[in-house]
């Protein structure tokens, strides 16, 4: 039996039910390996998952690479898996298993502009993961984004379509309310970011604050819009 805690935290109101989704996405991504999955949730709110079976090692290396594991400490110049956390006036805070601060000045990367203003014309909202490399490990943990996040971002504010950000939702969930809102072909495809994070990729007509408008009520998450600027 191997045990695995993974980077993904369990949040939002309906915890055991976003457990049990957990549960049947890694089955679907282990379906080739002959491994049994429970899915458990930690004190601190990590997903864990429990592997049986003859594929269990595979399987926890699997899920380690992709979804990475919670860090105890920071070294510096590391890179970690993490996930945004919160955004307050001066910093952004990231979450790798111990909170990491991302301060104004390494924000500049995304333009000018204090963090919230920066995260809200990315899209960006708690919980959407994210890669950041440590500058400083001492009693406080400062990181920046590295240029493979950075660009990723960038990527969604040139391209020419808007992008609406979704947390604690299935594709299969969202795919439902934008065709229950009449807004199939309004959109282009669902970008998985996450095991309950996405992207929304709207058509080239299309206004991503409206599709926000229009799906939100049906989905409990929160939403971010990332306005292409070749719009």
């Amino acid at each position: 039996m191997e045990k695995v805690v993974t980077l993904q935290h369990i949040y939002g109101k309906k915890r055991d039910r976003m457990a049990e989704l957990l549960k049947s996405l890694v089955e679907n991504e282990l379906k080739e390996l002959e491994v049994k999955v429970e899915v458990s949730i930690t004190t601190e709110n990590w997903a864990e998952f429990t592997l049986e079976g003859e594929d269990e090692e595979v399987s926890a290396n699997l899920l380690k690479s992709r979804y990475g594991s919670p860090a105890n400490k920071a070294e510096l110049g590391k890179v970690y898996l993490g996930f945004l956390q919160a955004f307050t006036e001066d910093a952004f805070m990231v979450n790798i298993g111990i909170p990491v601060n991302i301060e104004a000045e390494e924000l500049k990367a995304l333009g000018s502009g204090k963090p919230k203003q920066l995260a809200s014309r990315f899209g960006m909202i708690p919980h959407l993961p994210v890669e950041v490399e440590v500058i400083e490990a001492n009693k406080e943990i400062k990181a920046r984004f590295t240029k493979k996040q950075l660009d990723l971002w960038w990527g969604w504010k040139k391209a020419s379509t808007d992008r609406v950000i979704i947390n604690a939702a299935t594709r299969s969930e969202i795919k439902s309310a934008v065709k229950k809102t009449g807004h199939g072909r309004d959109i282009y495809e669902i970008e998985r970011l996450g095991l309950l994070e996405h992207a929304v990729v709207c058509r080239e007509k299309t206004d991503g604050p409206g599709i926000v408008a229009a799906i939100g009520p049906l989905l409990k998450s929160e939403m971010g819009v990332v306005i292409g600027d070749s719009h």
